[in-house]
């Protein structure tokens, strides 16, 4: 008996050291550290369009994948840690969440088939049988190297909802800047908190609402303007406006025998195929024009295929932004799901003194892609879509409300809330709360 507590201690103070060994940064981000790593998702049941999140207990799975372009088997392994409401490592040990250990390798993957770039597909489903997940709240999965374990290769961030309050949400023209009411989108919404009790929501609550999904343009730290024991209303002129900004603009490579949708040219450079779009202009004067499109995210698919995951193959897509001069005081960079949603050196164009454009080229896999042009100021390193592409009241956007609670006392917070609305289908929505 002695010696098989002895072992179970060890083995517990090994997995608390393991859960600790990774080098992940204070606040965390969705992050890839190796460049052989590319085309990372995570998705829920409804396809590769949806966004990274699970309601508790409920059955749901998220999809997680990404290509390793080489055609060796690496060591990958995973886990996953709690995050609290900023992104920051929960307070809480890995062990009250995971019953067992504290990482699993990864064992779902396949080779490409007949690509000219080599690469092996890996996938894997969230909750499962090693890690079932247990608390409500923002996640982020982890993949490192055993031969490395102290390397994160990719960090991506996921959601999982005990949903205890409901929105409301509503979306109208911003009228705060009269000079810019026909850029703005207003978001108002409510929390409807019957049936659960909070005491004090400037301090126990945390809401946070993205558009599209993107981190680098949320509003948080929003206190209510009105609140009682049942109704939390978030009604304001200034605070919670977002840039309209454009339509995405659009390019299909799912073939290479002709041009798809915005591709000029295809061509085959050994050892690969490289894709030319057709050149784009600054729509910064331009007037509004929708366009059906998908927000800035992507879609790996290919003709005539069942299993684009493998048999679609990786091309260099070549863009241009043809301007009068190049722009000083910052950097112009490829933006959307496809380069991550950062403005980052790999996606950073390059000024052709000659042609008077902007160009960069970027490895993708098949398939269909939103995309627009954003400048990043190197002063304040705020990414504006809009100095590139104009702003409009009328964009079709995607917005987000995630609902946080956690009183002092507590150790973790938990997302009780969470709500998806759009501003074209949730437009007529102008009646008052």
């Amino acid at each position: 008996m002695k010696v098989k507590l002895f072992v179970t201690f060890f083995v517990f103070v090994s997995l608390v050291v393991r859960c600790y060994s990774i080098d992940l940064p204070e606040v965390i981000a969705d992050e890839i550290y190796s460049g052989r790593i590319k085309t990372v998702q995570m998705y829920g049941d409804g396809g590769s369009l949806t966004n990274p999140l699970i309601y508790l207990n409920t059955g749901q799975k998220l999809h997680f994948t990404f290509d390793d372009l080489t055609d060796e088997v690496e060591n990958y392994y995973y886990t996953i840690y709690h995050c609290d409401r900023n992104w920051k490592l929960s307070k809480i040990s890995q062990q009250e969440y995971l019953e067992t250990f504290v990482d699993f390798q990864l064992v779902d993957y396949a080779f490409s088939q007949n690509t000219k770039v080599k690469y092996i597909n890996y996938q894997l489903e969230l909750p499962n049988s090693d890690i079932p997940i247990k608390l409500s709240g923002n996640y982020v999965l982890v993949v490192f190297n055993k031969d490395a374990p102290d390397e994160p290769v990719i960090t991506w961030r996921f959601f999982v909802v005990e949903p205890m309050v409901n929105i409301e949400a509503r979306i109208k023209k911003g009228s705060y800047d009269q000079s810019r009411s026909g850029e703005l989108q207003e978001v108002d919404f409510q929390i409807l908190h019957e049936n659960f009790r909070i005491k004090d929501p400037h301090t126990d609550l945390k809401v946070v609402v993205t558009q599209n999904n993107r981190f680098d343009n949320a509003l948080s730290g929003l206190d209510p303007v009105y609140f009682d024991d049942k109704v939390l209303k978030y009604d304001y002129d200034l605070e919670n406006n977002f840039s309209g900004d454009n339509e995405y603009r659009s390019f299909e490579i799912r073939g290479i025998n002709f041009p798809g949708k915005g591709v000029a040219d295809v061509s085959y450079h050994a050892p690969v195929y490289h894709i030319t779009l057709l050149p784009d202009r600054l729509r910064v004067q331009e007037r509004y024009t929708y366009d059906r499109e998908i927000n800035g995210l992507y879609r790996v698919e290919m003709y005539d295929s069942e299993h684009p995951e493998v048999d679609a193959d990786y091309l260099f897509v070549h863009f241009t932004l043809q301007m009068d001069q190049v722009l000083a005081g910052g950097g112009v960079y490829v933006f959307g799901a496809l380069t991550n949603w950062q403005c980052d050196k790999p996606y950073e164009m390059k000024w052709n003194f000659e042609k008077k454009q902007y160009e960069l080229e970027i490895l993708l896999k098949q398939g269909y892609y939103n995309y627009c042009y954003a400048w990043k100021d190197f002063t304040t390193n705020k990414i504006k879509i809009n100095a590139l592409e104009g702003s409009h009241f009328e964009t079709e956007n995607d917005y987000y409300v995630y609902v946080y609670y956690g009183r002092f006392a507590d150790r973790y917070d938990r997302l009780i809330g969470y709500h998806q609305f759009n501003s074209l289908k949730d437009r007529a929505l102008l009646n008052d709360f």
